[in-house]
């Protein structure tokens, strides 16, 4: 590729574009000039809601004279709705911090109110559903304990066998009802069967939060924070630019890109890292450190940016099931072509491990789960023949 981005983005929307545009540098408050004269501004206000960017478009279009006043009034009811949203997760992440500090758990708080305050210094300027935080995983019954004191509740949709939920799945989720609150309890950054740092190794590299807290609040060091994010996005197909605008501040930060090019060498990230640069330079104009240009050049990093603009163009919520036929098989595919070679081996590997579904079709006594393991090829053929003689 001669050491050159081959990305096209010229097929995406006029009004995409111009949120881009804002996007763009969005640190300047000054409102762009040239607008295309037939934008949808329909269209633009469900690409800013889509994206969850609203609070930094409302913030540099507020005063812009030729966006109709609906439009504006709009983006200004979804920014006071989130900033109240920010300032409860806010309080309740104090409330658990001074919880786990006091039963000496050692957690790590990842996105949210915290990334809010870190890259945006305000929590106001990023959107956010629900609360993350990483533990160990011999922590996991602690925490637990620690949140049903505290009115929440464990949504029991992981469905396991033979303890597979510790590395297919990543985080258990619970819900407090009154306080209209969703808590994320991880014990991986992704699911598995990949590879990735240990709690400890994160544990040594944290920083404290630049978030206004009584007690401390420990997150994610720079350089994991970048592997996270990138990992994170990647495996969602970019489909919300906040992502991606988390990365465009993030590159602005005093990195060390040394430690940054290790950690993706030793995860198998490297590619992954590159489709992400490529994205975020080429939309938003990121500037790129020397040390990580040799990231955006090659071939492989540059088609899984290109691939990723089918979910940035589209309105694609992975969250929405169920998903389109269309949708689901392109992003099956996307997230096999994200993996590296091991993880690819270890990916398909871990079919021979038995699925819960196993023990649906063959109901057996725990103490013979272990039998899962011989049996699951036939299992699993007699579930395929079964779906094909019904369809």
């Amino acid at each position: 590729m001669n050491g050159k981005i081959n990305f096209d983005s010229s097929s995406i929307s006029n009004e995409l574009k111009f949120l881009l545009d804002c996007l763009d540098n969005e640190t300047n408050k000054q409102v762009p000039i040239s607008v295309e004269p037939n934008l949808d501004w329909n269209l633009f206000l469900k690409l800013v809601r889509h994206h969850r960017v609203y609070p930094l478009i409302y913030t540099k279009l507020k005063s812009a004279k030729y966006i109709p006043a609906t439009i504006i009034q709009s983006m200004f009811y979804d920014y006071q709705k989130n900033t109240f949203k920010m300032l409860k997760l806010s309080g309740e992440i104090e409330k658990i911090s001074r919880l786990v500090f006091e039963n000496e758990i050692s957690t790590l708080f990842l996105k949210g109110p915290i990334l809010a305050a870190d890259l945006y210094g305000d929590i106001s300027q990023r959107t956010s559903s629900d609360i993350d935080i990483l533990v160990n995983i011999d922590d996991l019954d602690k925490v637990e304990s620690l949140l049903i004191q505290m009115g929440y509740v464990k949504d029991e949709y992981i469905q396991t066998v033979l303890n597979d939920w510790k590395w297919r799945h990543h985080h258990f989720v619970y819900f407090h009802a009154e306080k209209e609150i969703k808590l994320e309890i991880h014990w991986r950054l992704n699911p598995g069967p990949a590879k990735e740092p240990t709690f400890n190794e994160l544990w040594q590299r944290k920083k404290v939060s630049s978030l206004p807290t009584s007690y401390p609040i420990y997150c994610l060091g720079n350089e994991d924070l970048f592997l996270f994010l990138t990992s994170h996005g990647a495996r969602h197909g970019w489909s919300r630019l906040r992502w991606l605008v988390d990365i465009d501040r993030l590159c602005k930060t005093n990195l060390d890109w040394d430690k940054i090019m290790s950690l993706l060498k030793k995860y198998q990230y490297s590619h992954v890292a590159g489709q992400t640069l490529v994205l975020a330079s080429q939309l938003l104009n990121t500037p790129i450190n020397k040390k990580a240009k040799q990231l955006t050049t090659g071939s492989r990093s540059n088609q899984l940016a290109q691939e990723a603009l089918f979910y940035i163009q589209r309105f694609i919520n992975l969250h929405d099931e169920p998903l389109s036929e269309e949708i689901a098989s392109y992003h099956k595919k996307h997230l096999f072509s994200l993996m590296s070679f091991q993880n690819k081996m270890l990916f398909i590997l871990s079919f021979l491990h038995p699925y819960f579904e196993d023990t649906i079709t063959l109901p057996l006594p725990r103490k013979f789960h272990f039998l899962y393991f011989p049996l699951r090829p036939f299992l699993w053929f007699w579930r395929k023949t079964r779906i094909q003689e019904m369809s």
